[in-house]
């Protein structure tokens, strides 16, 4: 039990006995970033929002970036693409078999108040985004589509829809793998989210909690589900 102040209140401490520090997610990424090498910070876009340039913080270990990239007639704030390949192998390198590949295609944009309606017509759009790229062999494990909506507004029923919601097709019965389409909507101000249960990604759009993991990042979560 913890001695008191003069205050009556307890002074928290760490595991290791050193005051708690309340989590800074500026000070996290900042940190973060200086140790990736320049040409893969200068090659990440700046954005004229403060919130999108902070989860470029965070995506861009893991993700391709752009911004203000049109899809299929439509402009979105920030785009990225991510590929994963696991090749098996014996005992030497040049010896691999039984490869897959998994991709996600990620897209960003300002949405104040969105509908269940456009979240609905974006599932389309998803489906017509995997038929136009996804290139289906034996070699294509999964692919993930996935829509994020930065709102000022989450409505219950938007919330109700994407909590539950799940959209995932196999091809050719699976033997040629899947893909998902994901919805992420987030309310950066209110500092809510609701994402799909297949949107690993909605973890680098929560910048109010701290998702720095020392066994395991992002890009192992997303990995480790792609082949699951």
């Amino acid at each position: 039990m913890s001695d008191a102040g003069e205050n009556g209140t307890a002074e928290g401490t760490a595991t290791d006995g050193s005051p708690d520090e309340a989590y800074d997610p500026e000070r996290s990424a900042a940190e973060a970033a200086a140790e990736l090498p320049e040409e893969i910070t200068e090659a990440v876009p700046d954005w004229d929002d403060e919130y999108l340039n902070r989860v470029s913080d965070r995506l861009m270990y893991n993700y391709d970036l752009e911004r203000d990239r049109r899809i299929n007639g439509e402009r979105w704030a920030m785009y990225g693409e991510m590929r994963v390949l696991n090749q098996k192998q014996f005992f030497h390198p040049a010896l691999n078999y039984a490869g897959h590949e998994a991709e996600e295609y990620l897209f960003v944009r300002q949405e104040p108040r969105p509908t269940v309606s456009e979240l609905r017509r974006l599932v389309g759009v998803g489906h017509e985004v995997a038929d136009e790229r996804i290139v289906a062999d034996e070699e294509h494990f999964g692919t993930d589509v996935t829509f994020v909506l930065v709102s000022e507004e989450l409505s219950d029923e938007v919330a109700a829809l994407v909590s539950g919601f799940r959209e995932r097709e196999l091809l050719k019965f699976g033997y040629y793998g899947h893909y998902d389409v994901n919805l992420v909507v987030v309310d950066p101000d209110g500092e809510r989210i609701v994402a799909s249960e297949a949107a690993d990604v909605a973890a680098a759009f929560t910048l109010w909690e701290d998702v720095t993991e020392p066994d395991e990042g992002l890009l192992s979560r997303i990995a480790r589900r792609f082949w699951r």
